[in-house]
Order: structure tokens, then C-alpha cells, then sequence
């Protein structure tokens, strides 16, 4: 059984993006014949060792001021790839993880991958340009990494202006559960928002992610009432915490209902009408991606990963980051049209099926995984 070691900046119980995806893999890929381990930084309060999914999850130690946390996970994850011995080294993100994959390499003599987990502006590479010698250490990442994974267009013309070469730079998006994220009818709709307490007879606007600056939920909350005063009753649903959400809730706008950090979206998914993603930067939102999956029309801004598996007035609905007013006007045109509702959310999922389930996925990066060990 060839074994792959995973490292990662943190896991469960933090729940983002990249831990999301990883946590859905991760048992696929078992399944498929890969022993995985999880490599992660250490918290107080949390094990230093468990299985979860049935996936070893080792969590080192990386405590103190900034450079010394990462000086001492690199140490301590270098430690522990010379017990594991794994096959292959997969590293999310282009900083301290892919740093830690060149250095295993050069012990074992494996091959290395790397996601990018984020494009343009707070991204991966955006990141590195600020770092003290990025130029250097990009060379040694073009020089030894076997693989860079893009799960969008942007992150690939990003790698591509840097020099990455066309061979090195394999598109593969982010993955959903496709049977798990599945439509509803509407009497099951019903039920749900019985269940959650939510009101049975407004259209429901679902927002679900961080609280947190880039998101502009606020932008959200800014236009809320003009665009219930054209298309009543309508219901504001923000799902997710962070940073803002203190703020965003003293902003005290009508009919918006805010969860907080829940267990699980995907009945809230179901439950609703329309999924918006008004974000100023992603990488390719898992959120968005359940979305559409729940064949609900999605209203999301032209960053990340959106235009590459959203075509517009097709299976989706896409505006210019940053601009209030199309936001709103897509708003209400979507809210106003149950026909076009339906069209887009139908298309939406059959564009999940059609190559972006979780299943598909993880069997791409197998099959990565199997052509990078050939050549060693």
C-alpha cells in the first residue's frame, strides 16, 4: 500500500477551505489503497495524536514567536516523515508545508506536490512575493517540486507568469459530495426549514463561510433592505463565524438570521433558494461548490475558482468583485425569477456530476499519485 504524507498548516476541529477538502479525501483515498498521515501544527487543548476518519493525524509541536513556531514544525515534521517514510509528500500551501516537502525530499528522495490553495490578492502566491528572499526559494520550488496543483485558472496563470512550466502545473479542482449534497423536493424543503427553524414561506438568500473582511458580507448586509423592498418576503440566512461577525450583527438589518459556526451546512443548503458569494478574493469555495451541488443557483463574484466552473446565465450567476450595485441588481433579478432559479440551479448540478464530485477527485489525484511514484 503506498503511503502519502499530507502537510498541512491545521486541521480538524478547524474547519476551512483546505480542511474541509482534505477531510473529504482523505478516506476516499484510503479507500482507493493510499495509507494517508496527516501532518498539522500542535494546539492547546487538542491531541497530539488521533485517527480521524480512520486517518492518522499527527499534530507537532509549533509554539512560540512566528519564525520559531514554523523553525520548530519543520524540525519536528521532517522528524516524523523519516519514521513515516511515506511515498509520496502532497503539501498544502506554497509556504512553511512546501518548504518542509523540499527538505523531505532531499532525506528520502520522494516525489513532492504542492497545492496552491488560494489566487490573487491574500493568496498563496501574493503571500510569497512579500516573503525575504521569495525569489531564491521559488527557484528551488520550480527546480524540485513534481507537481503543482491549481484548482483555478487564476492560480494557474499566476504560477505560469512566474515560470512555472506548463508540465508542472496540473488542474484539479476542489471536490464535493455529491450524494450527500443532493436537491430536495419541496416538500422535504419544507420539512428542513421546519426543522431549523427557519420561515417557510420567504425566498431564503444563503450566505456560508468565514466572517471575516474579504468575504464583504457586509457588502450583503448594505443593499439587504432595498432588495426586499423589490421582491418581498425574502430571508437573509448567514451561516459560518469569524472575526466580523460581532460587527455584521450590530449592523442590525432586518430578516437576517446569523447561525454562527454550524456542525453541518448542507441542510441549510437544501433548505434555501439561492446561494450568493460576494467575496473580494477565494480560492474555489467548498461552500459554493455544496451550492451547486444542492442545485441551487449560485450568485458569486468573478475571483478564484468561480468563472471555471461557473458559466454565466448558464449554471450561475457571476459579478465583478467589489460592485454593490450588481450584486444587488442580480440579486433581485434572481429573486425574481423562479424559472431562471431553476435552470441555473439544475445546470449547477449537473456541473458537479459532470467532474467535480468528491469520487472524481480524489481518483485524479490517485492516478497523480501513481505516475509521480513511476518516476522514481
Amino acid at each position: 500500500m503506498a503511503r502519502v504524507a499530507m502537510l498541512i498548516q491545521r486541521y480538524l476541529p478547524h474547519v476551512g477551505g483546505a480542511e474541509r477538502q482534505l477531510q473529504q479525501l482523505a478516506p476516499r483515498l484510503k479507500d482507493l489503497g493510499y495509507e494517508l498521515h496527516i501532518l498539522t501544527r500542535h494546539e492547546d487543548g487538542l491531541k497530539r495524536f488521533e485517527l480521524i476518519d480512520g486517518v492518522p493525524v499527527h499534530r507537532l509541536p509549533a509554539s512560540g514567536p512566528k519564525a520559531w513556531a514554523a523553525a520548530t514544525f519543520t524540525i519536528s515534521a521532517l522528524w516524523r516523515l523519516l519514521r513515516i517514510r511515506p511515498d509520496v509528500i502532497h503539501a498544502h500551501e506554497i509556504l512553511t508545508p512546501a518548504s518542509i516537502a523540499l527538505y523531505g525530499k532531499s532525506l528520502l528522495h520522494r516525489p513532492i506536490l504542492v497545492k496552491i490553495l488560494r489566487g490573487g490578492a491574500r493568496g498563496d502566491i501574493y503571500k510569497l512575493r512579500r516573503r525575504p528572499f521569495w525569489k531564491s526559494y521559488l527557484r528551488r520550488l520550480v527546480k524540485s517540486v513534481d507537481a503543482f496543483i491549481v484548482i483555478s485558472h487564476e492560480i494557474d496563470d499566476e504560477l505560469a507568469a512566474l515560470g512555472v512550466p506548463t508540465q508542472k502545473r496540473v488542474f484539479l479542482p476542489n471536490g464535493v459530495d455529491a450524494v450527500r449534497c443532493s436537491p430536495v423536493s419541496e416538500e422535504g424543503k419544507r420539512k428542513l426549514r421546519a426543522g431549523l427553524s427557519l420561515p417557510l414561506q420567504a425566498k431564503i438568500i444563503m450566505y456560508a463561510g468565514r466572517l471575516v473582511p474579504e468575504k464583504r458580507v457586509d457588502h450583503l448586509l448594505k443593499i439587504w433592505k432595498d432588495v426586499r423592498a423589490e421582491c418581498p418576503p425574502a430571508h437573509l440566512l448567514i451561516v459560518g463565524a469569524g472575526e466580523e461577525q460581532a460587527r455584521l450583527e450590530a449592523m442590525g438589518v432586518e430578516a437576517v438570521q446569523f447561525t454562527g459556526q454550524v456542525e453541518d451546512a448542507v441542510p441549510y443548503l437544501q433548505a434555501s433558494d439561492l446561494f450568493v458569494l460576494p467575496s473580494s478574493t477565494e480560492g474555489l469555495s467548498n461552500s459554493m461548490l455544496e451550492a451547486m451541488s444542492c442545485g441551487l443557483p449560485v450568485l458569486a463574484t468573478t475571483v478564484g475558482g468561480a468563472p471555471d466552473v461557473i458559466e454565466h446565465q448558464v449554471s450561475g450567476w457571476l459579478i465583478p468583485p467589489e460592485d454593490i450595485e450588481a450584486l444587488r441588481q442580480g440579486l433581485v433579478t434572481l429573486l425574481g425569477d423562479q424559472t431562471l432559479r431553476f435552470s441555473l440551479g439544475s445546470n449547477a448540478r449537473q456541473r458537479i456530476l459532470s467532474g467535480l464530485s468528491l469520487d472524481s477527485v480524489a481518483r485524479h489525484l490517485a492516478g497523480l499519485y501513481q505516475q509521480l511514484m513511476a518516476r522514481y
